[in-house]
């Protein structure tokens, strides 16, 4: 019989992901207002600002996501908002909170909220953020009293997302907040965002036994753009260790073995630490290392040829590379946990390349499924244009375009498939010949 359509699990879920700095807009009290706030340190010299007005208004897109058939949607809670001053928590942040995730509920949406997204109080950045050892009593005292005060809105928590991301660009290269640079605070960083993560999922589940809790883990494709180039696949093997497996590793085994840094190895805590596995994937990095010209080395160097999205401060963001997905979810398999796929995209300013990125990457998730891996839910990035750290306004990732200064929302023609596709729970053949018709052969080749 001839396949028409790609069918995924029942239940499954279709949502949009964000993170509370770069949505709500105003927030001057953590690190990244301060750090936006040093020139060059954003693209253009942009500030957050406003962002998307959702500390005063998500429901008018809570409300976009309704209609358009969304049945989740993850968000972050900003700890610098319920906390803000050491010690002292905000009753009336919790109530937005609870505004926030009771407009979801009542829309039929469920919430996946993250409780670390890349932004720190500004009385903790002072004691050193997290590089201070501390910052795992402080962040375990922070999760009890937002689950305490949320836990009852909420069945799936993402303690701390992407931690090697997190670590590499605040600490090891300086682009994101707080600005450093040293491989050892690299090193310091990774092994106490790791260790909040291990004492936050047991105060969730000691305060929600019946919750879920996850770990999110951006997993990058690091291969040689030259595939016989010895030096240069080396050099992808040490960086797929660093990014990847160091934290994979460490919750398998309960040791982050991190080179030059003998004093983290040993975080017993972290085994059996994850219900779920929370998966970011967005692209392939081609490593090409040269001796001419005294060395040349670039890990964002995209394949020949290959198609690429909009370009960033420091060029294209990366090539469009659907296989990777497939490839990232493969080495989530061994650990026999569900996943959910909390962050997928790329910057499309004039939405010409993701209404295919949408399809070829849901087909290939819809592949890993089929082959026995438990993929639950999707998470699309992101559901309006908003505030892209150290990119500023200039990448534009929504389904929905935004104009930051007059909050008007466009919705792409990609926010319309989405929809279909979550309303249908399905790829159907006439989606794929009506917004990609070049992919009919890939996704359908015996229909």
């Amino acid at each position: 019989m001839t396949e028409l359509k790609l069918n995924f699990p029942d239940r499954f879920l279709w949502g949009t992901a964000t993170a509370a700095h770069q949505v709500e807009g105003n927030n001057s009290n953590n690190d990244w207002s301060l750090f936006e706030q040093q020139p060059g340190a954003i693209w253009h010299d942009d500030r957050s600002g406003r962002a998307c007005d959702w500390w005063q208004n998500a429901e008018q897109d809570f409300d976009l996501m309704a209609e358009m058939g969304h049945n989740t949607h993850r968000l972050s809670v900003e700890w610098s908002r319920i906390e803000p001053e050491e010690g002292a928590f905000d009753s009336r942040a919790v109530g937005r909170y609870r505004e926030m995730l009771e407009g979801l509920r009542s829309r039929d949406i469920e919430p996946m909220v993250t409780l670390f997204h890349f932004t720190t109080p500004l009385w903790l950045a002072h004691k050193g953020g997290w590089s201070n050892p501390a910052v795992i009593g402080y962040f375990r005292r922070f999760v009890s009293h937002a689950v305490d005060q949320l836990g009852d809105l909420v069945n799936l928590w993402c303690t701390i997302n992407e931690p090697n991301v997190y670590a590499a660009l605040g600490y090891g290269l300086g682009e994101h907040a707080p600005g450093e640079k040293s491989l050892l605070l690299y090193s310091r960083v990774l092994g106490n965002l790791l260790q909040a993560h291990a004492a936050a999922y047991r105060v969730i589940h000691a305060l929600r036994g019946d919750a879920q809790v996850g770990l999110v883990k951006n997993v990058q494709i690091f291969e040689p753009l030259d595939l016989t180039h010895r030096a240069s696949g080396t050099l992808s093997r040490l960086l797929d260790y660093m990014f990847n497996t160091l934290t994979l590793s460490a919750v398998a085994d309960g040791r982050l073995q991190i080179p030059l840094s003998p004093g983290l190895s040993a975080h017993g805590p972290l085994i059996d630490s994850v219900d779920f596995w929370g998966l970011n994937y967005y692209n392939r990095q081609r490593v090409s290392l040269s001796n001419r010209d005294g060395g040349r080395l670039s890990v964002l160097q995209p394949t020949p040829g290959a198609q690429i999205s909009d370009f960033g401060r420091n060029g294209t963001y990366g090539e469009v590379y659907p296989a990777g997905l497939y490839r990232a979810l493969a080495r989530l398999k061994r650990f026999r946990k569900p996943i959910y796929i909390t962050e997928n995209g790329l910057p499309d300013r004039d939405d010409d390349l993701r209404p295919a990125f949408l399809l070829s990457h849901l087909a290939q998730v819809q592949r890993a499924i089929r082959e026995g891996l438990d993929v639950r839910g999707y998470y699309h990035w992101t559901f309006t244009d908003n505030f892209e750290w150290a990119e500023g306004w200039a990448l534009r990732f929504g389904l929905v375009a935004l104009d930051p200064q007059t909050q008007i929302r466009t919705p792409r023609p990609s926010a319309k498939l989405y929809a279909e596709i979550a309303s249908q729970n399905a790829i159907t053949r006439e989606m794929v010949a009506q917004y990609a018709p070049q992919l009919l052969q890939e996704i359908f080749p015996h229909a």
